[in-house]
């Protein structure tokens, strides 16, 4: 295996989501008789949005938790009244993480829609970006690479990649004893995601005198076997992982079997509670280590108990984890943004992206840090949440010191 060292410093889905009142309106676009203006997925009677998920692919588990989660708040929010007269539909389509089928259904529900609530996977929305774009189509990504700030109409929800990163690798230093000089593995996916995660690993590496040695996999890549022989080889302090959940999975175990005992970091969406549930997990409880903007199941927040209430009653039989947090509260970005296009007659595409830069200071309960999506191009946060597995807590995470943001994160510049 061909290591490379960067020397840094010292060296089919619905569910029906109803404000003001209509009458009439079309698909087409037009003014309803409250003088509300009108665009494509905006009917008589319902607002229909769009969600491109992974259910059959690397990320099933976590496509699974998001559109669930979502479905769970527009059924809230159509129990409340809707938005506008209307009840918000949600239409999901799997691409099972394959690009070419994404970019098919988008290309079949860009028409039917007033915007995508969620769109999983780097690799995906990079294909359908300029698309987005043009189509002035709110879309709400689960990925989260520094480069979708700059898309127009597109909508990081929580931090980016980098920044999991950077604050990963402070979390090292401070917590776990690295120090200048030391080399920290990063075994990373092909593509945006990994090399959006690398960027901030290189840049937090920087900051703190220590060498990064990389391994590049694939998302087919399950076996961790050869690269932590690797890394073991190298005399590697710490290792970031930037892939999916049966890689951290695979990395932390045969670490552990091989008496390979160091910190392990992943960033968002690197982990999922099931892997407790395989022979990983008490590696995973020892040595592993989840960066995220999200809060834990198991975090105190005032909006988390009424939530995982709320989805244990709708889904008895499935586990709550991270994707359900985020998918929660991206549903609810949006809903707030219909909720303010209406009260601002306008539920145009344009009219709804207007009505998401309102706000500066969107508050999920403590689900996530109080978000600003009033400076498109921005970051909402730069705050991450260290979270180590527990198989006795909820969502089988801790949290592991208080929400932060490092010295470097804050400097870091996301172009």
């Amino acid at each position: 295996m061909k290591l490379r060292k960067f020397a840094i410093g010292l060296a089919v889905l619905a569910v029906t989501a109803a404000g003001c009142s209509s009458k009439s309106t079309t698909d087409e676009g037009g003014t309803d008789a409250n003088g509300v203006k009108t665009g494509p997925g905006v009917s008589e009677k319902t607002i229909t949005l769009g969600a491109l998920t992974d259910l059959t692919g690397v990320y099933a588990t976590l496509g699974k938790s998001i559109t669930q989660a979502q479905q769970l708040y527009f059924q809230e929010i159509n129990d409340a009244g809707g938005v506008c007269g209307r009840k918000v539909e949600l239409i999901v389509r799997d691409h099972g993480y394959d690009v070419q089928k994404a970019v098919g259904a988008y290309t079949e529900l860009q028409p039917k829609v007033a915007g995508l609530s969620q769109v999983i996977g780097s690799p995906v929305m990079s294909a359908i970006a300029k698309n987005v774009a043009s189509d002035k189509l709110l879309t709400i990504p689960a990925a989260w690479p520094s480069q979708l700030l700059k898309v127009p109409y597109v909508q990081v929800v929580g931090g980016t990649y980098e920044l999991e990163m950077i604050n990963g690798v402070d979390f090292l230093v401070k917590e776990k004893g690295l120090k200048k000089g030391d080399e920290i593995g990063h075994v990373y996916f092909e593509g945006e995601y990994g090399e959006s995660a690398l960027a901030g690993a290189r840049f937090a590496a920087e900051k703190a005198g220590l060498t990064v040695v990389e391994l590049r996999i694939k998302p087919t890549d399950n076996d961790m076997t050869s690269q932590v022989s690797a890394l073991k080889s190298e005399g590697i302090k710490a290792v970031l992982i930037s892939a999916g959940p049966r890689q951290s999975a695979s990395l932390a175990g045969v670490a552990a079997a091989g008496g390979f005992n160091v910190p392990i970091v992943s960033n968002n969406p690197g982990f999922s509670p099931q892997l407790l549930g395989t022979p990983a997990a008490k590696a995973l409880e020892a040595n592993f280590y989840y960066v995220s903007a999200t809060q834990p199941a198991s975090a105190e927040a005032p909006g988390m108990t009424k939530l995982v209430a709320a989805y244990a009653k709708k889904y008895p039989n499935d586990v709550f984890d991270g994707g359900a947090t985020f998918g929660y509260v991206s549903a609810k970005v949006f809903g707030e943004s219909l909720k303010k296009a209406c009260e601002s007659k306008d539920l145009t595409r344009e009219g709804i992206y207007k009505a998401l830069q309102t706000q500066s200071a969107f508050d999920s309960e403590g689900l996530m840090p109080v978000l600003d999506f009033s400076k498109p191009g921005q970051v909402g946060t730069r705050e991450s949440i260290v979270q180590q597995p527990s198989s006795k807590a909820k969502g089988g995470l801790v949290q592991v010191g208080e929400p932060f943001t490092s010295d470097a994160a804050k400097e870091f510049d996301l172009g």
